[in-house]
């Protein structure tokens, strides 16, 4: 229960409600226990009379027992209404709260937490966990409050008319709770292991629906299909063996009732036959213990409930308390001028041990593009990630326009720059929404046809049925791997940035197209900073200054001119590459 103590600050935002409800369950209990101890009266009225002497007599006493118990049975009906209202709700406006906690503390957390947690989990824990943890605090809550109330108020009446009968109907109780008890830890362990089953499960699916295309491929789906397929089994076999604890509580908790209820009948009536206890006592008395029966019966069910809950939050706090590694240190605004700084820079990346990054060293002035060319592996998408701060690096420094990139205003400065990363990222929505994702003003569409012919994609985009309201499928799946680039390159270029991060995102258009966009991006790019990663010599060949890595080291930098003076690395890849040509 210790993790859902996480949950009381929801309670107490949502107290009224709350409140309401223990209230309504309160009167509405008080109604149905007085429904017991009104025939009691009626019985015992019945048993002391000299009897009823005509029929007009017996309808009116009809009439009047079953008009009183229909009414009473209405105002517990309509309060029960307003305490399944109130409570259930309440925990809707909970899960409603916390899956935008989750989602919101997701988004705040910085990219080494993604590289080290599958997707598929994280969709679990933000759906099947709160599922479980509102179940907790609708009916698990709503229930329990309902056994401790009418437990209570029947317990108090049937001592008022037989504490000795009450003792022995009660006895069987003091066994329900020791195996609830017992049972419990173990549907804690199971509920535990079922959830990690789940998300397994869900990270199997996701992976599969977003690869499909490669899985088709290679002819892949049936190795998918075996591996969702034991997963699947997995699940099955831990949430057979949860099913199994749980049908155990319901067949003992309604013996155990039935137990009580024979109990009532017997010694009641050794006891009415000594004087000890009224008949309409004995009547009253079975229909309290009938009405305990699913206020009892329910312990196992909620029992359940509560401790797949107290699995499925614990795995929710998991990820709550967890700080972001990059934090924004800074509330100060702040204007990039332009320079940037690299000085002795190490990076290594936590989850591989790779040291993607030695001694790095570089500077950048305002109005200048950057190239950074060298083999796969090299370093170069981690030198963009070190710009954004998307990591930190281990040791050396770096600085923005003169200032260590760890103290300015990080929120600022990524509004000031566009990243166009390598893998190409679109959402499932219109093209125009795509293009204007992340620009905070509202734009008119010449200016969103302005940017997309900048990145040459707007007579692609002209030919489409619905033209810039075509809505893309998932990642864009219904575009070519060119268009979905240079629409990512136009929702960079609509940002107005004056920082512009292009990682080889120039990679699947032809050579034609790719002096096109080059030449655009020189001309809007003026008097701004860019950097550019590529593998193609013809993408950064008009850069100002160009680095060359291997393995995590520059070996090479210098203007294309001058690097190919220095009959190098960098020129031994363009000789290949024009050969190619």
């Amino acid at each position: 229960m210790k993790s859902l103590q996480y949950l009381n600050k929801y309670l107490w935002k949502y107290k009224w409600l709350f409140l309401a409800g223990i209230l309504f369950t309160l009167i509405s209990n008080y109604f149905g226990v007085k429904m017991p101890i009104y025939v009691k009266e009626t019985v015992d009225d019945l048993m002391n009379s000299k009897g009823l002497t005509n029929f007009n007599d017996a309808l009116i006493l009809s009439l009047k027992v079953g008009g009183i118990y229909l009414l009473l049975s209405l105002m517990k009906g309509f309060f029960l209404f307003l305490m399944r209202q109130t409570i259930i709700i309440m925990s809707r406006h909970i899960e409603y709260d916390l899956k935008n906690e989750i989602y919101s503390h997701y988004q705040t957390l910085d990219s080494g937490f993604y590289k080290k947690n599958a997707v598929g989990d994280l969709m679990n824990r933000i759906s099947e966990d709160v599922g479980l943890v509102r179940m907790y605090l609708g009916p698990g809550i709503m229930y329990t409050i309902n056994l401790i109330v009418l437990s209570t108020m029947i317990i108090i009446h049937m001592i008022q008319i037989s504490p000795s009968l009450t003792f022995y109907v009660l006895l069987p109780l003091p066994l329900m709770s020791f195996l609830i008890y017992k049972v419990s830890s173990k549907i804690n362990m199971l509920s535990r292991k079922t959830q990690e089953e789940q998300s397994k499960l869900s990270s199997i699916a996701q992976e599969t629906f977003s690869g499909i295309r490669v899985m088709k491929s290679y002819l892949a789906t049936s190795t998918r299909y075996k591996l969702f397929a034991d997963a699947s089994d997995s699940y099955k076999i831990r949430n057979m063996k949860l099913v199994i604890v749980n049908s155990l509580f319901l067949p003992t908790m309604l013996f155990l009732i039935g137990v009580s209820t024979l109990i009532a009948i017997y010694l009641g009536g050794i006891m009415s036959y000594q004087n000890e206890i009224s008949l309409g006592g004995i009547v009253a008395f079975i229909f309290f213990v009938t009405n305990l029966t699913w206020p009892f019966a329910s312990i196992g069910w909620v029992t359940s409930i509560i401790q797949r809950a107290a699995a499925s939050q614990q795995r929710i706090n998991e990820f709550l308390s967890q700080e972001p590694e990059i934090k924004n240190p800074s509330t100060e605004s702040f204007v990039f001028r332009g320079d940037i700084a690299f000085k002795d820079v190490n990076f290594t990346y936590q989850n591989t041990g790779i040291h993607a990054l030695k001694n790095i060293d570089f500077s950048l002035s305002k109005g200048e593009t950057l190239a950074i060319v060298g083999q796969t592996g090299s370093g170069k998408t981690t030198i963009l990630e070190l710009i954004t701060r998307q990591f930190d690096n281990d040791s050396g420094m770096i600085t923005v326009s003169g200032e260590s990139l760890k103290n300015i205003n990080l929120q600022d400065f990524r509004q000031q720059c566009a990243v166009v990363p390598q893998d190409v990222f679109l959402f499932s929505d219109t093209i125009a929404n795509n293009i204007t994702f992340g620009v905070s003003e509202n734009t008119g569409q010449e200016e969103i046809e302005y940017y997309a012919k900048l990145a040459h994609v707007h007579h692609n985009i002209v030919e489409f049925p619905d033209t810039y309201n075509t809505l893309l499928g998932e990642r864009g799946v219904n575009l070519s791997g060119g268009q979905k680039q240079r629409i990512s390159i136009a929702r960079a270029l609509m940002r107005k940035p004056k920082l512009l991060l292009l990682d080889d995102c120039l990679s699947a258009v032809d050579t034609d197209t790719e002096e096109i966009i080059l030449h655009n991006l020189q001309k809007e790019r003026k008097g701004k900073n860019t950097i550019i990663v590529s593998h193609r010599i013809s993408t950064i060949r008009h850069a100002d200054y160009i680095l060359y890595l291997e393995k995590g080291e520059i070996i090479e930098q210098g203007t294309h001119d001058n690097l190919l003076r220095l009959k190098g690395k960098y020129a031994e890849m363009y000789r290949n590459q024009l050969d190619k040509n």
